[in-house]
């Protein structure tokens, strides 16, 4: 497996398991002064990705150059169609205004902005409306295309790619939704939404392998 850039947080766990492992996910928790819940999706990654190992009554250990857990390899057979939400989208030409009220009526972290014809056109966060929105310019006014994530910058992922690879698409890059995309037109380098993953789909997908 290649090198993983991972977030803060998780290079945090990784030291944690690393001088104190075998160790429990509340005792991990305890230590960073977290909830367990909010410690899960990072766990989750970290396993899949083949960091650490887990064990039933006994926790969790770092991954010494073995190969990856049954789990691992098991999501690494997942493919993305098996797993993929509905995407939350929303025009390029609408209001940063009328993003944040469907923000929180779908209670998602992530918005899809697409063109007149359904393509994907940017990439919106709960951060970028967050600072639009303390930025001085009237939201119902300024359009979420000025706020976006635009192409080429946005992280996508198909749907015949592995859970694996999205949950490694997710560390390198440190973001927390991936959309799911067909290519529309190649010429062009454009593309239609049909899904999305999250971390809590990664979260999902581990438990559901791991008959928890």
């Amino acid at each position: 497996m290649g090198l993983i850039k991972l977030s803060k947080r998780q290079k945090e766990i990784l030291e944690i398991v690393r001088t104190s492992g075998p160790i429990t996910g509340k005792q991990i928790a305890d230590k960073l002064s977290l909830t367990r819940a909010a410690l899960r999706p990072d766990l989750a990654i970290l396993t899949m990705a083949g960091n650490i190992d887990a064990r039933p009554r006994v926790g969790y250990f770092l991954n010494r150059n073995t190969p990856p857990p049954a789990i691992a390899g098991e999501i690494a057979r997942k493919l993305v169609s098996e797993y993929k939400a509905h995407p939350i989208v929303i025009q390029k030409s609408a209001s940063v205004y009328d993003a944040i009220v469907q923000l929180f009526l779908e209670d998602v972290g992530t918005l899809y902005a697409v063109d007149e014809n359904g393509h994907l056109a940017g990439v919106i966060s709960r951060k970028d409306l967050l600072r639009a929105s303390i930025g001085g310019r009237n939201p119902e006014e300024l359009p979420v295309s000025v706020i976006m994530t635009r192409m080429p910058n946005i992280v996508m992922i198909g749907q015949e790619e592995t859970m694996l690879e999205a949950a490694r698409k997710m560390i390198d890059f440190q973001i927390d939704s991936l959309p799911v995309v067909k290519e529309a037109d190649k010429s062009t380098n454009t593309y239609t939404v049909i899904g999305r993953i999250t971390k809590t789909t990664i979260v999902k997908a581990y438990l559901e392998i791991a008959g928890l």
